[in-house]
């Protein structure tokens, strides 16, 4: 079966990319989308039988050189089983909306063959990340890794006619490179300091790591925390985090469709995976979970307060993603990795639901993007309305506050910022909350102006704006499904007590009560092999134990005197109402905003326009980049370009054959008189000179 969910998409991308010619195009494509669909019902399978115990499948030896011996294989665990079920339930319904969004594209001549291209990109991508999220070693991992930037490359380039889509794909591959190169760097560290890459036996040696000093540029930091830092530069690239997140907005020059699958739901999610994968490397690693805190944080907080003034449908929506990817690392930063999963898993259901059905209104108002030319849509696409409201719904957090019940993001968002309160430093609480307002009021921003008010720009494109076809409304009605009930259905496993979400991540788990007087239940140190298993027979309901597992044995892993979890439960009720706060307070700034006095944001940018610009502007990090790496790059180039290759090594070559040579040439032809005479004395002369450096040598 997981052969199967791992290769489906492979061999879809093959017969859409290959065979399309053979078989016709139509048959090509939505055999490309019954394998995705295949790939997503099995996917589902696994996920809701899975008993918890991790299963390893070799596959063949994949590398054998010196002492790095790579097999591939499938790992399967709950941290596989989750990705498994993102991964292909939003491909598998990205590739059905595919066929009615790019069923007539107006970026290519008419007769072009590119929706078999498409979809074979989408199948591509597809396979490279469920490589990455089936991986049991870092290389296998950094295969998929490399393979989903591939084809993110070509599916954000996909409108190759247009100069800006090209420049926005060659920039998501090169600022990603950047990542990489840190994540190879920690690759390299790992197996220096292991002499292996497999997750096992990496795992096993976290305690070792973090009391092994290395020398690193100067300083001299654990093993762990360079690890740690070094994985996580690879996080910040492939997750758009701060400094490297500059790619993820630009990328939405791709087709709507890539939007929401690369975009929203699965790549750049990757790199909260990578952290969470890695968590007993991250566990003994203090300083490096504190960069993921810091930097999640900030992240939240900067992408939110841009997402206010966006007017581009699309943008708005990949800041909100680059947002809501800071709160999982804040939650993976402050040690609670199942709520990072759960909002990733919940996540995936809003944000790929918000992109469809901003892609639903985008084909309905023949690609315009800008939402001040919206309006009063409502009534022209009342199923898209529904769908995206539901969305706004989810990713605000609406729900009954102290209890389970709400949309998805109610109880996934509030889990996160219970878990940051729960650790330390205390500002990044307040910093979360208020993203979270400001995550309200740009979301229902969007839904006032798309689909309240009077209609706005062209009054032709008005006219002619209609529902989607079937094709991409019924992808939007599951999605919907996910947003409502996903965080209701699976809260108890994520982020219920501790020995529920012990059990649900395969952790071996000992109530304190079964194991009295046993130092190993609470210590910190590493069980036998037969006493862990032995342990984790014992654990029963009881939420007051410890956890008994050797490192990255299940899923996650949780230090054994980490309370963390515990701590997020046990937080006082005004913070477990913030959110709700939170949300209600950038909702009714929006209704003030854009429904009751909608002149009152002109005339708030006008008043304030320095921090308009600055936040409209992206807090200028494209300028500062530009400055700094692009023009000084071309500087240089431009340098080595003219002074070296052009003065010194040009001037050089040009001198010696313009200068020297034919001066040589012209001596030694003089020396060819063709006399007899002058060449008898030539040589008489040469053998003179060679008895007397002879004589001499002989002399000394």
């Amino acid at each position: 079966m997981l052969q199967i969910i791992l290769f489906a998409p492979l061999l879809g991308a093959l017969i859409a990319g290959f065979l399309h010619r053979i078989i016709g195009e139509a048959a090509a494509t939505w055999t490309a989308t019954g394998l995705l669909f295949l790939s997503a019902a099995l996917s589902w399978v696994v996920f809701l039988t899975f008993d918890g115990v991790t299963q390893q499948i070799p596959l063949l030896t994949f590398i054998e050189s010196g002492r790095l011996a790579v097999d591939w294989a499938i790992r399967l665990d709950r941290l596989t089983a989750i990705m498994l079920v993102v991964v292909g339930t939003v491909s598998a319904l990205v590739h059905l909306y595919s066929h009615g969004y790019m069923a007539h594209d107006d970026n290519f001549r008419d007769g072009e063959s590119y929706r078999p291209r498409f979809f074979a990109y989408l199948s591509l991508f597809t396979f490279a990340m469920l490589l990455l999220v089936t991986a049991d070693n870092l290389v296998q991992l950094f295969v998929g890794w490399e393979g989903v930037g591939l084809a993110s490359y070509l599916l954000i380039g996909f409108y190759y006619r247009k100069p800006s889509a090209n420049a926005a794909a060659i920039k998501a591959f090169i600022v990603n490179r950047v990542g990489d190169f840190g994540f190879m760097l920690g690759m390299a560290a790992l197996f220096f300091a292991t002499q292996s890459l497999d997750f096992d036996t990496v795992f096993a040696e976290a305690p070792a790591l973090a009391e092994t000093r290395v020398t690193f540029l100067g300083m001299a930091p654990t093993a762990a925390n360079l690890i740690g830092l070094l994985l996580f530069l690879g996080a910040m690239g492939k997750s758009a985090q701060l400094f490297l997140h500059t790619w993820l907005p630009d990328a939405m020059e791709g087709p709507t469709p890539v939007s929401a699958l690369i975009h929203a739901a699965t790549m750049v999610t990757a790199g909260v995976f990578l952290v969470c994968r890695m968590s007993p490397i991250y566990e003994f690693a203090p300083v490096a979970l504190m960069a993921v805190l810091v930097v999640g944080t900030a992240t939240a907080v900067m992408a939110a307060t841009i997402g206010l003034v966006q007017s581009d449908i699309k943008r708005v929506i990949a800041w909100s993603t680059c947002s809501q990817l800071g709160y999982m690392f804040a939650a993976a930063g402050a040690g609670v990795y199942s709520a990072a999963m759960f909002h990733l898993f919940t996540h995936a259901f809003f944000k790929a639901l918000l992109f469809l059905g901003a892609g639903s209104v985008i084909h309905a108002m023949h690609h315009e993007q800008e939402m001040p030319n919206y309006g009063g849509l409502r009534k022209k696409l009342p199923w898209t309305f529904a769908a995206m409201l539901i969305g706004t719904l989810a990713i605000t957090g609406v729900g009954i506050p102290l209890t389970h019940i709400g949309f998805a993001g109610f109880l996934s968002k509030d889990a996160v910022i219970e878990s940051v309160f729960a650790g330390d430093p205390e500002w990044t609480f307040w910093a979360i909350l208020g993203a979270a307002s400001l995550t309200s009021f740009y979301s229902w921003r969007l839904i006032f102006l798309t689909f309240f008010g009077a209609p706005r720009g062209n009054p032709t494109t008005h006219d002619h704006a209609h529902e989607s076809p079937w094709t991409m409304l019924v992808p939007l009605g599951v999605l919907s499904l996910g947003a409502i009930f996903s965080g209701m259905i699976w809260y108890n496993s994520f982020f219920g007590k501790t020995d529920e979400v012990a059990r649900f991540f395969g952790i071996p788990y000992v109530a304190a009560s079964e194991a009295p007087g046993d130092d190993h239940a609470s210590d910190g140190h590493a069980a036998e092999p037969a006493d862990v298993a032995r342990r984790a027979e014992e654990a029963h309901d009881s939420h007051h134990g410890a956890f008994a597992g050797l490192p990255g044995e299940g899923a996650l892993y949780i230090a054994p005197d980490n309370t963390t979890l515990d701590d997020a439960h046990n937080v006082p009720k005004w913070v477990k109402v913030a959110p709700f706060g939170a949300m209600s307070t950038g909702l009714l700034v929006a209704i003030l905003f854009y429904l009751i006095a909608p002149g009152l944001p002109a005339r708030l940018a006008g008043a304030t326009r320095p921090v308009y610009l600055f936040l409209y502007n992206r807090w200028y990090f494209d300028a500062l980049y530009d400055a700094v790496f692009i023009r000084g790059a071309r500087g240089l180039g431009r340098l080595f370009w003219k002074r070296g290759d052009g003065a010194v090594i040009d001037g050089a070559i040009n001198g010696v054959a313009m200068g020297v040579v034919p001066a040589v040439t012209r001596a030694a032809g003089r020396m060819q008189s063709g006399l007899l005479y002058t060449y008898a004395f030539t040589m008489v002369l040469g053998v003179v000179l060679l008895l007397g450096w002879v004589m001499w040598r002989a002399a000394l």
